[in-house]
């Protein structure tokens, strides 16, 4: 059992992995013996994270800033410079932006899309060559998409481009698993509820004993809740599933 959940010695990339849902799935691949890559937009706090992860095993910071395709390409070709392939892609590079409906502007529509969808797919048909390198009948390569529950259910915050860029990443997900199947790469998405995240850092600050309070469990996400699905969808127990979006919130979701 404990072959069928390992990833040591796999390759993964995680973006924005610096902080929040990527520096909990990139400290558990790290911890769990895996050489990982982390990405972000700020370079010093990325290679302060990656300095401080490599105590415990391999991190390895390439700052960027995904909110386009050349960023991407780039991204994907140094990966390709150290790695002949690559095991795991974790696309969690996203952005947020709240604004009333009668003000929210073009620009933010512009930023969330550009980064939390396109970037997506940029990065991933970027580096579909160096998954495929790693995939095989038995241990497919795998992508993991960094979805929400506010793609599933409707937010109550005025996040209009956020809710919509992750109910697109999703779909996109089904598209991209269904694309790349046949090369052996499995495609699924994990839409989180609440975290502790610096994303989430003054909705909680201000709603967190009330989130906490509608959730059937009863609490806010822990970072080893999101670090075990992440390595479970990553190791052979997860070899076989494929373009699902996986709810990882404690129910709220589908039971609230």
């Amino acid at each position: 059992m404990s072959d069928l959940f390992s990833i040591e010695g796999k390759t993964a990339l995680v973006t924005g992995g610096s902080r929040g849902i990527g520096l909990m799935i990139a400290r558990g691949y790290v911890e769990a013996g895996a050489r990982v890559y982390i990405s972000s937009r700020k370079a010093e706090v990325c290679d302060e994270v990656a300095a401080e992860l490599s105590k415990v095993g391999t991190c390895i910071s390439i700052p960027a800033d995904l909110n386009g395709e050349p960023e991407c390409q780039r991204l994907a070709a140094e990966i390709s410079e150290r790695e002949s392939s690559l095991d795991i892609l974790v696309n969690n590079a996203g952005a947020n932006w709240g604004a009333p409906y009668d003000e929210f502007p073009a620009a933010a529509w512009d930023r969330v899309l550009d980064l939390n969808v396109k970037g997506v797919f940029f990065l991933t048909r970027a580096l579909t060559g160096l998954l495929e390198a790693a995939a095989s009948d038995e241990d497919p390569a795998r992508v993991i998409n960094i979805g929400s529950i506010d793609g599933i259910q409707v937010p109550l915050l005025d996040t209009w481009a956020y809710s919509s860029s992750k109910a697109a990443v999703h779909q996109l997900t089904r598209h991209l698993a269904r694309t790349l199947a046949p090369k052996r790469i499995t495609v699924n998405a994990v839409a989180p509820g609440p975290f502790e995240s610096q994303m989430m850092k003054a909705t909680l600050e201000r709603f967190g004993d009330s989130i906490a309070a509608t959730n059937p469990l009863g609490r806010i996400g822990r970072p080893e809740d999101m670090a075990g699905v992440a390595i479970y969808l990553a190791s052979r127990a997860g070899a076989y599933v494929n373009g699902v979006v996986l709810p990882v919130d404690g129910g709220i979701s589908g039971l609230s």
